[in-house]
């Protein structure tokens, strides 16, 4: 007994604190671009109570696509079909399965490159056919290696490790799929490898002449979500393919595209691409380097960090103005969800400093608000901080794969104008009702409470 728990403990340690792969938790360098597009994805109740859809994202994806010449390199966390059999989505995954296939069918020689998670999959209990469709019209496709990755379960993961990876089979599942109930079956192998939660959650489309980095999957059952992205001409793109190239080294060994960087002009917007744990290191920078009379916009799907908490608390109570606009963490792909992290975070955080901390939830359907993003308005000018990477342990400690992108500049920018726009007429109703107060009774019950607090201890949650 005493030789197993030294090897778990052993086993437990070392894959929590292991070197990450080269080229993770990456800080790139600062470039001057004067093309920073920013595009949303926004589905709200008008003003007649009826739900509305306005989606840009797909359209700009699809428009990259068309005008690329020399490569085009794909890294999306969700790219499946599968959804529950009483719901209706729109028809993204085919779109652009279609516009990819498309596209190396008329040029040939251009390189295109597909990297995804393994829970398009279902770890490995079926094929894709969306994926194998495009393999079969000469597409690069790369299922990201989770396991090299350090463990963010890691009091489950010890155990997976010492006995379940070595009997795991392919194929020939009994289970019911509970990601999506049209999908094939899981078989139970499959379901103790997801219990890992770990995953390549990034969302970026990269050709020669932008990078577009994004908070949306391009995902059938996530097409009515609200998402944000940001389209990047110049250098930045040299850096998101070696971010990218970084994951194919540890999954599959390829040719990869390169960059030939530019003379660059001075602009008044400086954009830096940032990994995994760098985005929490700017994140809390920037909410620490707020001073009396700077406002701070959060608009986020999940907000859990402790760190970060504890950030806002102190900028808050240094007379930073603070206007968070949360999912409500109510639905999930038409499904009930428990209210956590946000429901308990947000009491925290409004009880903590009421005055100048101000929490909105939005006004979901059966959809979520899934974007991550912070806006700083400064004194010397305002700083966008925006991506893949929700507010969480999982996704700023260096555990999932996640891709950030960091904006700074002037306020007449437009991106700017664009931004700050964006959050004020959700914040305020602005024709529609995107948007709904926090109470004070916006709670959750106790054992949900305690459920959120144990999950905080052991880690064993999803955010």
């Amino acid at each position: 007994m005493i030789v197993f728990i030294s090897i778990y403990i052993s086993v437990i340690f070392y894959h929590s604190l292991k070197p990450l792969p080269l080229g993770l938790s990456m800080e790139g360098e600062v470039h001057y671009s004067n093309h920073v597009q920013f595009l949303k994805d926004t589905t709200y109740k008008d003003k007649n109570g009826k739900r509305v859809l306005k989606q840009e994202i797909l359209t700009s994806i699809l428009k990259q696509i068309e005008e690329a010449n020399k490569f085009i390199v794909i890294d999306m966390f969700l790219f499946n079909k599968d959804s529950d059999k009483d719901q209706v989505y729109p028809n993204m995954t085919e779109t652009v399965v279609h516009a990819l296939i498309k596209k190396k069918q008329d040029y040939p020689a251009i390189s295109i490159i597909f990297i995804t998670d393994r829970v398009n999959t279902a770890y490995s209990s079926y094929p894709s056919k969306e994926l194998t469709k495009m393999k079969e019209n000469g597409i690069e496709v790369i299922m990201t290696n989770l396991h090299v990755l350090r463990d963010s379960n890691p009091l489950y993961s010890g155990i997976w490790r010492m006995f379940f990876q070595w009997f795991g089979e392919k194929g020939n599942g009994q289970l019911p799929n509970l990601l999506a109930n049209s999908a094939p079956k899981v078989n139970i192998w499959s379901y103790l490898d997801l219990l890992n939660v770990k995953a390549n959650h990034r969302k970026v489309v990269i050709t020669e002449k932008a990078a577009l980095i994004s908070s949306g999957n391009i995902h059938d059952a996530s097409g009515y979500h609200s998402n944000t992205a940001f389209l990047i001409k110049g250098n930045i793109v040299g850096d998101a393919l070696k971010s990218e190239n970084s994951v194919s080294n540890f999954s599959k060994d390829i040719d990869f595209p390169t960059y030939k960087e530019k003379q660059e002009v001075y602009s008044d917007l400086q954009v830096q691409l940032l990994t995994e744990g760098k985005i929490a290191k700017h994140v809390l920078s920037s909410i620490k380097a707020t001073k009396k009379g700077d406002i701070i916009w959060i608009g986020m799907l999940y907000l859990a960090d402790r760190k970060i908490v504890d950030a806002l608390k102190q900028a808050a109570s240094s007379d930073v103005m603070i206007h968070i606009i949360l999912d409500p963490n109510q639905n999930s792909f038409g499904n009930k969800k428990a209210g956590l992290p946000n429901i308990p975070v947000a009491a925290e955080l409004v009880n903590a400093t009421p005055a100048n901390l101000q929490i909105k939830w939005y006004n979901t359907g059966k959809e979520q608000y899934h974007t991550k993003m912070m806006f700083i308005e400064g004194k010397q000018g305002d700083t966008i901080i925006s991506g893949s990477a929700n507010y969480t342990r999982r996704n700023l400690a260096d555990l999932n794969l996640e891709t950030n992108v960091k904006i700074i500049g002037a306020k007449e920018a437009k991106v700017m104008k664009d931004i700050k726009s964006y959050f004020e007429k959700l914040w305020n109703n602005q024709g529609a009702e995107y948007t709904k107060d926090y109470h004070k009774e916006d709670s959750v019950p106790v054992f949900r409470y305690i459920l959120y607090r144990l999950q905080r201890l052991f880690w064993f949650t999803t955010y």
